[in-house]
């Protein structure tokens, strides 16, 4: 489940993993699988690594701007990104993944552990069976990232950042499993593919 936030009612920091919960089962995302207008073009927009949106060259700095604009994003079958609306499809450059996972809350432990993830943009996703936590071929590169939404394989995903990556990591580590591995929501994520 991922919600579109306007904006987290306090610090996400005070929020128990409770209450996190309960602000993930209460938002709603606009359909935007469902929306295929004729009429198409290009935003003039970008995301870039770092998780910033431009649009023509010039930084868009309004925080609820860019919650809004994430809310239609949408991953094509060809891998391009593109935000929609039941009128427009409208192209926009991503130069890594369009979301950054910032902040984790975890709780439980071992098959009984839930990680909740805050975004750059507010939203919140609990990882998962439907949210699945991948780290990449290498070992020694981890390619940290979390399943946002849109198809497995071909959604949109955030960027874990490293400080999160390493708690994650901590977290597998002091749990002993061999290859290392987190669970979230009753799935299993290795850190290491075998």
């Amino acid at each position: 489940m991922v919600t579109p936030a306007p904006s987290l009612p306090r610090d996400f920091a005070q929020l128990s993993p409770t209450e996190a919960a309960e602000l993930l089962a209460a938002r709603k995302l606009p359909p935007v699988e469902q929306w295929h207008p004729e009429r198409s073009g290009d935003s003039a927009m970008e995301i870039r690594a770092d998780g910033s949106w431009y649009h023509e060259g010039g930084r868009i700095n309004r925080p609820a701007m860019v919650r809004l604009f994430s809310t239609i994003l949408r991953r094509e079958p060809d891998g391009g990104h593109v935000l929609v609306t039941p009128a427009e499809k409208l192209s926009i450059a991503v130069e890594d993944t369009p979301f950054r996972a910032v902040e984790m809350k975890s709780e439980g432990e071992g098959e009984t552990r839930r990680l909740i993830f805050r975004l750059d943009t507010d939203d919140l996703v609990l990882a998962g069976a439907d949210h699945p936590l991948g780290f990449g071929d290498d070992p020694d590169n981890p390619d940290p990232r979390l399943h946002v939404r849109g198809s497995i394989g071909n959604g949109l995903e955030a960027r874990i950042d490293r400080a999160l990556y390493y708690e994650i990591a901590d977290l597998a580590l002091a749990e002993g499993e061999d290859p290392p591995s987190i669970w979230s929501n009753g799935a299993r994520f290795p850190l290491v593919t075998a």
